[in-house]
């Protein structure tokens, strides 16, 4: 048996396992409704409204903010705003955006689409106080790096609860959260995205006939030679990375989309037409809608991570001593990631018409088909993109898993180095699994996060009302 069966046929029963669990449902009409996708859109449209549609009011405001108008000199911190929404952006605008999106159109339909891009609006309100919460509750955790931040919802989870008297709680469900991340971590982190850059470098390379066909641990141990390069600098290289390759990606994709778009602009209406038809009015009922809806939720959900608490752990390490501006700057994250580039994804898919072709669940797969319908050499190009898009996301969530880690065992160099050893070699697991199973033992450990992350949001929601109308009475905005 190869190596990669071999890999793969040990990791099937573990993700059954896990995702039987995390995923538990509810029967309506013909459909199993996943309560934690219930929890999750719950949560976006309480604090969109608790909030008063900040997503909304304050949108412009985060740009300023992220433009450096309302920038300190001398605050604490490790990273600028810029670097900071990047490194969040680049665990986030990945390959949920190219393969995501693929998966929940194959999946649920075109209707998939809408419904992501209403998760993402909803999402930027989760974003904002969990960004906030990290920056306020961060601390200086180090002795032997006095400088190093750690921060994230370890932490704001243990100062919810202590409020209320409940430290042993608090600890509880800050821990239960580190163990959700750094499963999430290796999953989101490592195996989906070199999967599906293995993937998208088996299409372009001869596919079942190419060198790189059943050699997926050979791919993965390339690319976690070169993650292993940066993560050992920490989280100042990180940003330093990500905020160079995630602009240059995002823009290349972007324009080659609008390049698809624009040879089929013929079909733009008609694609527009079937998404929404099939999002709001779908010819097989409220059973097809549901679908579509829930499909939609769960992997929006996936690729923003809205409510999960992750971008938290990067936004923590920003310098500022003011958190609700930087709530500003993260809730712009779920609107870049999911209304725009994730659209431009579903739009290039329904209009060329490539899901109409798959058959099953697919990834990265369709996607590389719909591009190539309107430029047939761009499977090389997204090759590329893929590439940097999960090497970005690779950077990014290893950094959250570490900090999880470090927050657990102690901030200890052997600690780290241990961590970041095993998060590489989830990488060549990774590469050598199915996708089915990847998306299984992802979709599950990436979703327990929100369970504890989301109730500390609840509890502090008050907290940073208060905190909102404070800084928008000083800065004099309605």
């Amino acid at each position: 048996m190869e190596i990669d069966k071999i890999i793969d046929t040990a990791f099937e029963p573990i993700s059954n396992a896990v995702a039987a669990v995390i995923f538990y449902s509810i029967p309506f009409f013909d459909l199993e409704i996943k309560l934690v996708l219930l929890w999750l859109v719950a949560a976006g449209l309480f604090f969109t409204v608790y909030l008063g549609f900040i997503n909304i009011r304050c949108f412009w405001h985060g740009i300023d903010v992220l433009r450096g108008k309302y920038d300190q000199d001398n605050a604490d911190g490790q990273i600028n705003r810029f670097q900071a929404l990047m490194t969040s952006l680049s665990g986030t605008v990945g390959l949920g955006n190219i393969a995501g999106v693929a998966v929940a159109i194959s999946v649920g339909g075109p209707g998939a689409a809408f419904w992501m891009a209403v998760m993402g609006l909803f999402g930027m309100s989760t974003k904002f106080i969990e960004v906030t919460l990290g920056v306020k509750y961060r601390q200086h955790g180090s002795r032997r790096h006095p400088e190093a931040i750690s921060g994230g919802p370890m932490y704001y989870l243990r100062a919810a609860f202590n409020q209320f008297h409940k430290p042993r709680l608090g600890k509880f469900m800050a821990g239960l959260f580190a163990l959700c991340c750094i499963g999430g971590t290796v999953g989101a982190g490592g195996l989906f995205q070199a999967n599906q850059a293995y993937q998208q470098a088996l299409v372009v390379t001869g596919g079942e006939a190419g060198f790189l066909a059943e050699r997926g641990w050979l791919f993965g141990i390339f690319m976690a030679l070169l993650v292993g390069l940066v993560i050992l600098g920490g989280i100042k290289w990180i940003a330093a990375v990500a905020s160079s390759v995630v602009p240059i990606m995002a823009i290349t994709y972007i324009l080659a989309g609008f390049a698809v778009i624009g040879v089929h602009y013929e079909a733009i209406p008609d694609a527009l037409q079937t998404v929404f038809e099939m999002a709001l009015y779908p010819e097989a009922g409220i059973g097809a809608m549901m679908g579509a809806l829930l499909m939609g939720v769960q992997r929006a959900t996936f690729s923003n991570e809205a409510g999960l608490g992750s971008s938290a752990i990067a936004h923590s390490a920003v310098r500022t001593d003011v958190p609700v501006s930087q709530g500003m700057v993260g809730m712009l994250g779920p609107f870049i990631d999911t209304v725009v580039i994730c659209m431009i994804t579903a739009l290039v898919i329904v209009i060329s018409g490539a899901y109409v072709e798959g058959g099953g669940i697919e990834g990265v797969e369709l996607t590389s088909r719909a591009f190539a319908s309107g430029i047939s050499w761009f499977p090389y190009v997204l090759s590329v993109t893929v590439f940097l898009f999960a090497y970005s996301t690779m950077i990014s969530w290893s950094y959250y898993g570490l900090k999880c880690t470090t927050y657990l065992f102690g901030e200890y160099d052997i600690v780290e180095n241990i961590y970041k050893v095993i998060f590489c070699v989830f990488i060549v697991i990774g590469s050598a699994t199915q996708l089915s199973n990847i998306i299984l033992f992802t979709d599950s450990m990436i979703f327990a996060m929100a369970i504890p992350n989301i109730i500390g949001l609840y509890l502090l929601a008050p907290e940073i009302k208060k905190d909102l109308q404070v800084y928008l009475q000083k800065l004099g905005i309605r």
